[in-house]
């Protein structure tokens, strides 16, 4: 399977939703209602500058992962880039979430951020933490028992970090309407 990461359009959300939704109905690795209202998760996941919303496509052009990202804070704390990264469960274990992660990292890179951080991990998400640690993520803390799973009882949230280059471009955090 060969795949590639673009930037999201509108006409997207028919794709991305779907993925959306299975990660949302298992519990595991979000916190988020486990059947989210699909208007407000659109405005909540489609973000707008300096926001990037992206989406992994196979070579049919169906999605099969989505990834935003944004300033991690505003004003003070928009010099650290933060994120959010889904794959349909079929395409697990294919590469998708790396793709997705390293697309992330050069788009924060580009952009000028001088970090990268995640702010709750589930610690479960085994395949997700190890991701994330082989492209130079750290753990640098840990919410003890932050995150109920349903069946399983609470975990750790954990907080990831990546330093990057800086090149002095600060990014300004501003509101625009998204699609």
């Amino acid at each position: 399977m060969t795949l590639a990461v673009r930037a999201a359009t509108c006409d997207d959300w028919q794709g991305i939703w779907p993925i959306i939704q299975e990660v949302a109905a298992a519990q595991e690795t979000f916190a988020m209602d486990a059947a989210p209202d699909e208007s407000a998760m659109r405005s909540a996941w489609m973000s707008v500058p300096p926001g990037r919303v992206v989406v992994a496509v196979d070579d049919g052009g169906h999605a099969v992962g989505t990834a935003n990202m944004y300033p991690n804070r505003p004003n003070q704390g928009a010099h650290v880039a933060s994120g959010s990264l889904m794959v349909a469960a079929e395409h697990r274990g294919r590469g998708v979430g790396r793709v997705l992660v390293r697309d992330m990292i050069a788009w924060a890179h580009a952009e000028g951020f001088r970090d990268i951080q995640f702010n709750a991990v589930v610690v479960s998400n085994a395949a997700a933490v190890r991701l994330y640690q082989s492209e130079g993520f750290r753990i640098v803390g840990a919410a003890p028992g932050a995150f109920i799973r349903p069946v399983r009882g609470p975990v750790d949230l954990l907080i990831m970090w990546r330093d990057l280059p800086c090149f002095g471009k600060r990014v300004a955090w501003t509101s625009q309407e998204s699609c």
